[in-house]
């Protein structure tokens, strides 16, 4: 059983909170973006009202713990850790109530190569619990627009959680799939979900485009996200998200487990 005190002492020597890699000029820029309404930071949400760099700004500061002052615009940006244990506790909350319940979930990443051990722990946790893990739309293909112009993916599974992967390619140990921000995926996922099976997720868990999709279409979603993705916490503000915990969240897989086990211990839930 990991302490919250050991937690947040793990947290800091990890650097998935205090000060973290994410700089605070990209912070600023993402802020930027999202207040002119860019879809490459927006992540599939639509927000229901005007977001100004300020209040970005104000908005993190209170749920990240960034620094409130626009005049700080170099360095790294930091995350309060206190904040990020409230978050994980909250997001147990949530993992607990479905559990009771046995209801669907689905669990999807655009950081497969960071964060897939975190969700694949959590597959399986509610999968033992008797929650179906759905895999909707497995080997479909979706457009996404990256920086290199549209190109085409494929939806995978693997322990239960849902990655894009570059087609042509056969998975290796050591490959997981793609980055991305895109809310496609999800859609595509929740759509297949509606007409092949004849089910919805009663919750989401994941991060990026997988969490502001999902909230958007009114399904519950919840994650984890950096300073630099003020979507998911404006979701959040606005009551399309349930939780976001505040992290970095391009550390390295390992780093990720013990957060797995705790919020599984708070969730009740562990093996």
């Amino acid at each position: 059983m990991l302490s919250t005190g050991a937690l947040r002492a793990h947290l800091l020597a990890a650097r998935l909170a205090g000060p973290v890699a994410t700089s605070r000029e990209t912070s600023l820029r993402s802020y930027r973006l999202f207040a002119a309404r860019d879809p490459r930071v927006m992540l599939g949400l639509a927000p229901e009202r005007a977001w100004g760099e300020g209040d970005l700004l104000r908005l993190m500061a209170d749920r990240c713990g960034v620094s409130a002052d626009p005049a700080h615009v170099s360095g790294p940006d930091a995350i309060d850790p206190e904040r990020t244990v409230a978050a994980l506790d909250a997001f147990a909350e949530r993992l607990a109530v479905v559990a009771e319940r046995r209801a669907p979930v689905l669990l999807g990443t655009g950081h497969p190569h960071r964060l897939l051990g975190f969700y694949a722990g959590l597959a399986d946790a509610l999968s033992a619990a008797g929650c179906p893990v759905l895999t909707p739309a497995q080997g479909r293909c979706v457009d996404i627009t990256t920086q290199f112009g549209v190109r085409t993916y494929y939806l995978d599974y693997v322990r239960g959680v849902a990655l894009v992967r570059e087609p042509g390619g056969r998975p290796t140990g050591g490959e997981t799939g793609a980055h991305t921000h895109s809310p496609l995926p999800v859609r595509l996922a929740l759509q297949d979900a509606v007409e092949r099976l004849g089910v919805l997720p009663e919750l989401v868990i994941g991060d990026h485009g997988w969490v502001c999709g999902a909230g958007q279409l009114g399904i519950e979603a919840i994650g984890p996200a950096d300073t630099d993705d003020p979507a998911l916490f404006v979701g959040e503000a606005e009551g399309r998200v349930s939780v976001v915990v505040p992290l970095d969240d391009g550390v390295q897989a390992p780093f990720y487990r013990p957060l797995t086990r705790y919020v599984l211990n708070r969730a009740c839930l562990s093996p």
